[in-house]
C-alpha cells in the first residue's frame, strides 16, 4: 500500500464519474474569479456547460468538451499519460461593480491561468456587471455583460472558444504525429518517473522504444481527441505492440485503456457514463442520430462525418473497413481492460488511474449485462487504495454504491451507502455531517427492500432481511434526532413499529413503545408530511396496526330512531327497468345502474342523531394498549365526530369498539376511515389500508379467535344517506315494564318499552300511555297501530280500545311536550274449553222445550260444588292461575313532521303489550226453558267461580248470588224474549250447542242478550269486579228459545187477555167467549195449518190429562179451524166458547200443526195455554 506521503507524485483524487468516452473530450476548467455570488456563477455555468459538442468551423469533425469547476492541479501533472486528464481551456467568471476593480479582477484571472500554464490552450474571461469606457476594450479573452441574465451571445463566444482550442490541439496532434523515427522523440513521463530515469542511458534501443512508443500512445490520445478515430486506434495498436515489446508496463497499461476507450466510443456512440441533461449541439454540427448505423446485437457504428458525401454514404468504404478491422470487439474490450488494470496495480502511485479504469470497464459491463464480471471488477476497485482524506472515503464509497446499483446489486450498494453514511459521522470527523450521513442512509432503503410508504407494508408480503432492515431505521431515527429534527426521529420511530411488528419481539416492542412515548413527549406525532428538503417528503404513518381493525361497519340506529320511507312518495320503491323483459340472459353483467355503489350503505341516518360505526380491533403488543382520540374520518356532510378512549387488554381477541358522531347537514356521507393517538402519535387510518391490511398476519392469532373473519376485507369506503332531521318520541305507560321478556314474534320490534297487564276476564282496566316528544322537531303527524302476535284465534286487538281523537287533538306535539292516551281492558275471554267440563259430575243438563218441566222444581236441585271431602279446596292445578292466557302484541305509533316529513320520512315507536288474562266466572253449562208467557223464557246457567276468592255474582232483576272458591252453582234466570229484525233461517243454520259443537254465530244477538242479562262478579276479599259475559257458551238452541217467536198469539176469554201464568175465572153452566188471535211477523208467508182448543187437566206429576173431560167441558162453536196461508204482516182470528160443566181447574192447551209436516221450529208452533179455574156461581141471598 501506498504511504500518504507518496500522494505528491500520484493523482490526488479519483473522478469517479469517469466513463471511456472521456477520453475524446478536452477538459476546460470554469471558476469564479475575486467576489461572485454562487447563483450568477451558477446560472452561467450551467449555460455553458450545456455545449459538450462543438462542430469545427473547416472541419466535419466534432469536438466533445467537459467543464468542471474545481480540478486538482496534482491530476493536471498527469496530462502527458492521458491527455483527457489535461486542462486545456480556462473559463473565469468574474463579476465588477466598477471600473476600478476591472485590473484587480484582471490580475486575479492572470493568477489563475498560472497555476494550470503548462497545459492551458487559450483561456476566456467572462465579466458581468462592468460598463464604459472598461468594456469597450478590444480583447479577444475578455467578454463584457451587463449582468449573469443578460449574456447575450454567450452559446457563440464559448463555440468560438472551443473552436480555438481545436486548432491548438490539432496543430498539437499534426506536430507529434509528423515526427520520424530518426528524430529525436522526448521521452513523457509520469510525475513519479522522473526521478527514475536520471542518469538513464539515451541512446539505448529500449529508451528509444520507449518514446516511440509513449509518443504512440500520446497522438492515439491527440487523434481521438481531435475526432480522427480511425487514426487513434491505429496508433494505440502501434504503441502497444512497441510497449509490449519493452515491457513499460504503465503506459503499455494507458495504451490498452485508450484503445479500448475508442472501441467503445465505437461500439456505443451513446456512452456509457451516467446521462447528463440533454446536449446542446451547435448549428453547425448535425444531430448525431442522423450519423448513426444500427448494428446487430445492439453495437452501432460512428461514421466518420468527414468520410460522408453530400448524399450520406461514405465515399471510401476502405476507412469503414479499416476501422472495423482495427476496433476491438465487446469482449476483447472487456479482456483487454482487465489486462490493464493489472499493468496499473504493478504501481502503487496509479491507483488512481487503476481506479479509474475498473469505474470505467464496469460502466462498459453494465451495458453488456455482465452483472458477475463487473462485480469482480468492482471488488477489486474496493481494495485499490488511493490515500485520499475522509470526505473524499466518503465520496469513494458513495461512488462504489453508485456503481453496484447500476449493474443491479442494490443490497451491496445500500451497504456502501450506509459505510458511506457511518464515515460522515465517524470518531475521527471533527464537524459529524449528519444531514450528510441522513441522506446517504435515506438512499440505502430501496436496497435493503425498504420504503418510507406505509401503503406499500399493508400487502401482507414481506420482502428482505428484518434484522438488517431495523438496524437501518433505528440508524435513520438517531441521524434524524442528531441532526435537529425530533419530529422526523418521531415520523420514523413510527414507522419502525408500523412496519416492523411482527419481527420484534415481546421485550423490542416494549423498548420500541417506551422510546417513542419518550420521543412524543417532547415533540407530538402529526399527520402531516414531513419536508426534509426540496424534493423529499416524508409521508405520514397511520398505525392500522395498532390496534388491529378486522371490521369497520356502520351500524343502523336503533328501532327507535330509524327513518323509514312513506309509501308512494317519489323516490320509493324498486326503480323501473327500461327493458320489457323481467330477466334477459344476454345482458352483459358490467351493464351496472351507476346508482348501485357496492359500498353504500342500505340504511339512513337522520340528521342531529347520534350515529354509530362498530369497529372490531386486536392488540397486538404484549402490554395494554392505551388508544386515545378515536374518532371517524368522513367527507361530504358536515359531521360531528366524538372522540373516544380505549384501552385494549395485552393480546386481546377481536374487541368490539363503536365510534359515535352526529351529522349535522343532509347528503352522502362517506365514511373514510378513523384517526387515533397511540403512544402520543396520530395517525390518519384510511378504510382503502384498512381493506389492503385485512388479511390476517402471521402469528397475530386472530384468525384462530374467529373464523368467520378470516380471509374477509374491508371492501372500501362505505356511503350512508343522510335523511332530514324527524322529531323523535318517547312512550311510556303507568304500569312497570314487563317482568318477563316477550316472544320473538312480538317482541321482535319492541325498541321503546314493554307493559304487562294481568286481570280477571271480564275485569274492567285502564292504562295511561305518555308519549314524550324528546327531539328537537315538532311532531305533526302521529298514527296508532296495535298488531297481534297471534294470527290466529284470539287477539290482543279484542282486548284493547282507545280514542284516536284523544291523541290528535294534542298535535303538534312541540319537543319536549308530552301527550297522553288512555287504553281501555275489557276481556271476555272464553274459558269453557280449558277442561272445566271435565271436572264436574252433575248429569247433563237438557236443552228442551216441553212445557212440563217446572222452572221451580229445576231450582230445587241439589248444588254441586267442586269441594273435596272435608271442605278443603281443590288440586291448585285446576285453580285458574293454572289456566292463565296470555296475548302479545305491539302498538306501534307513527309519526313524522318537519323537513323530514316534508321528505317523506316517518318513524316508528313501538310498546309491547303482554295481557294476561285469569279465568274469573265460567259458565260451564247453559240450556233454557219456557215460561209461563210466550214473551220470556228461562235460562238455567252451571256458574262456575274459578279464583281463588269467595266471589258474590249478581244480574239484572235478580238477587245477588254468593260463590265460594272454586264452587259450582246452578242458576235460572228469567229473560224476556227479544225479537230482531232479521232472524235467520233455522233450516238453514247448524244446530251449535256446548260441547263438541260449534258455538253460536250470531253475535250481534249475544250481545244483545249479554246485555240484557247483565250479570256482574266481585271478588269480595280484593274488591276487584267485572262482567261475566254468556256470549261464547250461547247455542244456536239456546237462541231459537230466546227468539220472539214470529207467530204472535193473543188469547182473549171472558173479556180478558190471556197473560201466561195469570188464571181466568169464569162461572159454570155459562159459556166463556174464547178468541184466539194470530200475527205472522216473520218474513215469508206461513200455512198451511190446522188449529184446535183441546180442555185438559195438570196431574202435577209432570203429565196431563185429556181423557173423561170431554163430558166436563163442553163447547159452543167448532173446536178447530183450517188457516189458509198468511202473508206476513197478516193475521188471523179464531173464536169459540167453552162451557164447563163442573167446577175446578182446566187448561186450554191451543194446538197448531202445519198440514204437509213440520218444517216450522217448535218454539213458532207453542201457542200459551190458558189456565182456567171454573166456579160454581153464588146462589142469591
Amino acid at each position: 500500500m501506498v504511504r500518504r506521503g507518496a500522494r505528491v507524485a500520484g493523482m490526488s483524487v479519483p473522478d469517479y464519474t469517469q466513463a471511456a468516452e472521456e477520453h475524446q473530450s478536452l477538459l476546460v476548467l470554469v471558476q469564479p474569479v475575486g467576489v461572485l455570488s454562487e447563483d450568477a456563477f451558477q446560472r452561467v455555468f450551467d449555460r455553458v456547460a450545456a455545449l459538450t459538442q462543438v462542430g469545427t468551423r473547416d472541419s466535419s469533425r466534432a469536438v466533445c468538451v467537459r467543464y468542471r469547476r474545481h480540478y486538482p492541479p496534482d491530476n493536471n501533472h498527469w496530462g502527458d499519460f492521458q491527455t483527457h486528464r489535461k486542462v486545456v481551456g480556462l473559463i473565469g467568471v468574474a463579476e465588477c461593480a466598477s471600473a476600478q476593480r476591472w485590473p484587480h479582477t484582471f490580475e486575479s484571472f492572470q493568477q489563475l491561468r498560472t497555476v494550470h500554464a503548462h497545459s492551458l490552450f487559450d483561456s476566456r474571461l467572462l465579466v458581468l456587471g462592468i460598463s464604459g469606457d472598461a468594456a469597450e476594450q478590444p480583447r479577444s479573452d475578455v467578454v463584457f455583460y451587463r449582468d449573469a441574465d443578460s449574456c447575450d451571445g454567450l452559446e457563440a463566444r464559448v463555440e468560438e472558444f472551443v473552436g480555438s482550442l481545436f486548432i491548438v490541439l490539432e496543430s498539437k496532434r499534426l506536430d507529434r504525429a509528423s515526427e520520424k523515427s530518426g528524430d529525436k522523440i522526448p521521452l513523457l513521463c509520469v510525475p513519479f518517473e522522473k526521478k527514475d530515469f536520471v542518469g538513464l542511458d539515451t541512446e539505448s534501443r529500449n529508451y528509444r522504444k520507449r518514446c516511440q512508443g509513449r509518443m504512440r500512445k500520446h497522438v492515439g490520445d491527440l487523434s481521438l481527441q481531435a475526432g480522427m478515430l480511425q487514426d487513434a486506434l491505429v496508433n494505440y495498436h502501434i504503441a502497444v505492440e512497441t510497449l509490449r515489446s519493452i515491457n513499460d508496463f504503465l503506459w503499455l497499461g494507458a495504451a490498452l485503456e485508450g484503445l479500448c476507450a475508442a472501441s467503445v466510443i465505437y461500439h456505443y456512440p451513446n456512452g456509457t457514463g451516467p446521462k447528463p441533461a440533454p446536449r446542446k449541439t451547435s448549428g453547425a454540427l448535425a444531430p448525431p442520430d442522423g450519423d448513426r448505423k444500427q448494428r446487430s446485437g445492439a453495437q452501432e457504428l460512428l461514421i466518420d462525418p468527414g468520410t460522408l458525401t453530400s448524399n450520406g454514404l461514405s465515399a471510401d468504404p476502405s476507412t469503414e473497413i479499416g476501422r472495423t478491422k482495427n476496433c476491438l470487439s465487446p469482449d476483447e474490450i472487456v479482456e483487454r481492460y482487465r489486462e490493464a488494470i493489472g499493468f496499473y496495480g504493478k504501481f502503487k502511485l496509479a491507483s488512481v488511474v487503476e481506479l479509474e479504469a475498473c469505474i470505467k470497464v464496469v460502466r462498459v459491463l453494465a451495458l453488456q449485462k455482465k452483472r458477475i464480471e463487473a462485480s469482480d471488477f468492482l471488488q477489486n476497485a474496493v481494495y485499490i487504495h488511493t490515500g485520499v482524506s475522509e470526505e473524499e472515503r466518503i465520496q469513494r464509497f458513495a461512488a462504489l454504491a453508485d456503481l453496484y446499483d447500476l449493474i443491479g446489486f442494490r443490497r451491496k450498494a445500500s451497504f456502501f451507502k450506509r459505510v458511506a453514511a457511518m464515515q460522515c459521522v465517524g470518531p475521527h470527523v471533527a464537524e459529524p455531517g449528519w444531514k450528510a450521513c441522513y441522506r446517504l442512509l435515506l438512499d440505502t432503503l430501496p436496497g435493503y427492500s425498504l420504503s418510507l410508504d406505509p401503503s406499500h407494508y399493508n400487502q401482507g408480503l414481506h420482502q428482505g432481511w428484518p434484522a438488517v432492515q431495523l438496524r437501518v431505521l433505528h440508524e435513520l431515527v438517531y441521524a434524524s434526532r442528531r441532526m435537529g429534527n425530533p419530529a422526523l426521529g418521531v415520523r420514523h420511530m413510527s414507522f419502525l413499529l408500523h412496519t416492523m411488528l411482527d419481527f420484534l419481539s415481546e421485550q423490542e416492542k416494549k423498548e420500541v413503545s417506551q422510546v417513542l412515548e419518550t420521543y412524543t413527549a417532547r415533540c407530538p406525532g402529526h399527520t402531516a408530511t414531513i419536508d426534509v428538503w426540496e424534493g423529499l417528503a416524508i409521508p405520514a404513518v397511520p398505525f392500522t396496526r395498532l390496534p388491529i381493525v378486522r371490521s369497520l361497519k356502520p351500524l343502523n340506529l336503533p328501532l327507535t330512531l330509524r327513518p323509514e320511507r312513506l309509501k308512494g312518495r317519489e323516490g320509493h320503491g324498486t326503480p323501473v327497468k327500461s327493458s320489457p323483459f323481467i330477466y334477459s340472459p344476454i345482458v352483459s353483467h358490467t351493464r351496472r345502474d351507476p346508482n348501485d355503489n357496492p359500498n353504500k350503505i342500505d340504511f339512513q341516518w337522520v340528521q342531529g342523531d347520534v350515529c354509530e360505526v362498530q369497529l372490531k380491533v386486536y392488540n397486538p403488543m404484549p402490554f395494554e394498549l392505551r388508544v386515545e382520540n378515536v374518532a371517524l374520518l368522513t367527507s361530504g356532510v358536515e359531521f360531528e365526530s366524538l372522540p373516544a378512549a380505549l384501552s385494549l387488554p395485552a393480546e386481546s381477541g377481536l374487541y368490539p369498539v363503536t365510534l359515535v358522531g352526529v351529522p349535522k347537514t343532509t347528503g352522502q356521507i362517506t365514511i373514510q376511515g378513523y384517526e387515533t393517538t397511540v403512544f402520543g402519535v396520530r395517525s390518519r387510518c384510511e378504510v382503502a389500508d384498512l381493506a389492503l391490511g385485512a388479511a390476517a398476519s402471521p402469528g397475530d392469532g386472530v384468525g384462530a379467535e374467529e373464523p368467520a373473519m378470516k380471509g374477509k376485507s374491508i371492501a372500501g369506503a362505505c356511503e350512508v344517506v343522510v335523511v332530514p332531521a324527524l322529531p323523535l318520541l318517547q312512550i311510556s305507560t303507568s304500569l312497570s315494564r314487563a317482568a318477563s321478556s316477550l316472544s320473538p314474534t312480538a317482541g321482535e320490534e319492541v325498541a321503546a318499552g314493554s307493559m304487562c297487564v294481568r286481570a280477571f276476564n271480564g275485569e274492567p282496566l285502564s292504562v295511561t300511555v305518555r308519549i314524550r316528544n324528546i327531539g328537537k322537531v315538532a311532531a305533526e303527524t302521529l298514527e296508532l297501530q296495535l298488531t297481534p302476535a297471534q294470527s290466529r284465534g284470539e287477539s290482543v286487538c279484542d282486548l284493547l280500545t282507545w280514542e284516536t281523537q284523544e291523541v290528535l287533538s294534542q298535535l303538534p306535539l312541540a319537543p319536549g311536550a308530552v301527550a297522553t292516551l288512555t287504553l281501555h281492558l275489557q276481556s271476555q275471554l272464553d274459558f269453557s274449553s280449558e277442561g272445566f267440563l271435565m271436572e264436574l259430575h252433575d248429569d247433563t243438563v237438557t236443552v228442551t222445550g216441553t212445557p212440563f218441566a217446572s222452572p221451580a222444581r229445576q231450582l230445587m236441585k241439589p248444588r254441586l260444588e267442586m269441594r273435596a271431602p272435608g271442605g278443603t279446596p281443590p288440586d291448585h292445578k285446576h285453580s285458574g292461575a293454572g289456566r292463565l292466557r296470555t296475548l302479545e302484541g305491539t302498538l306501534a305509533v307513527r309519526y313524522t313532521g318537519g323537513a323530514g316529513g316534508v321528505a317523506g320520512y316517518y318513524r316508528r315507536v313501538t310498546l309491547g303489550v303482554r295481557v294476561e288474562v285469569e279465568p274469573s266466572v265460567v259458565f260451564a253449562r247453559i240450556g233454557s226453558l219456557p215460561a209461563t208467557s210466550s214473551r220470556q223464557c228461562h235460562l238455567l246457567l252451571d256458574v262456575l267461580n274459578t279464583t281463588d276468592m269467595e266471589m258474590l255474582l249478581s244480574s239484572h232483576g235478580n238477587q245477588d248470588l254468593a260463590l265460594h272458591s272454586h264452587e259450582l252453582k246452578r242458576v235460572a234466570v228469567q229473560v224476556d224474549k227479544l225479537q230482531w229484525e232479521e232472524p235467520p233461517d233455522p233450516r238453514d243454520s247448524p244446530v251449535c250447542i256446548l260441547g263438541p259443537e260449534r258455538p253460536a254465530q250470531s253475535p250481534v244477538e249475544c250481545q244483545e242478550i249479554n246485555q240484557k242479562l247483565d250479570i256482574r262478579w266481585k271478588l269480595l276479599s280484593s274488591g276487584r269486579e267485572g262482567e261475566a259475559s254468556v256470549e261464547t257458551v250461547l247455542s244456536t238452541a239456546v237462541l231459537e228459545h230466546l227468539r220472539l217467536a214470529p207467530l204472535q198469539w193473543v188469547v182473549e176469554m171472558c173479556e180478558q187477555v190471556c197473560v201466561g201464568g195469570e188464571i181466568v175465572h169464569c162461572l159454570v153452566g155459562e159459556p166463556a167467549p174464547f178468541t184466539v188471535m194470530l200475527t205472522n211477523h216473520s218474513c215469508r208467508d206461513v200455512g198451511l195449518f190446522t188449529m184446535s182448543v183441546e180442555p185438559c187437566r195438570d196431574l202435577h206429576n209432570g203429565e196431563t190429562e185429556t181423557a173423561g173431560i170431554a163430558h166436563e167441558v163442553a163447547f159452543v162453536g167448532s173446536t178447530s179451524a183450517l188457516i189458509d196461508t198468511v202473508s206476513p204482516g197478516g193475521s188471523y182470528s179464531f173464536s169459540c166458547a167453552p162451557l164447563f160443566l163442573f167446577p175446578g181447574d182446566y187448561f186450554l192447551e191451543i194446538k197448531l200443526q202445519e198440514n204437509g209436516g213440520s218444517t216450522l221450529p217448535p218454539a213458532w208452533l207453542c201457542p200459551p195455554r190458558v189456565h182456567v179455574s171454573a166456579t160454581v156461581p153464588c146462589s142469591p141471598p
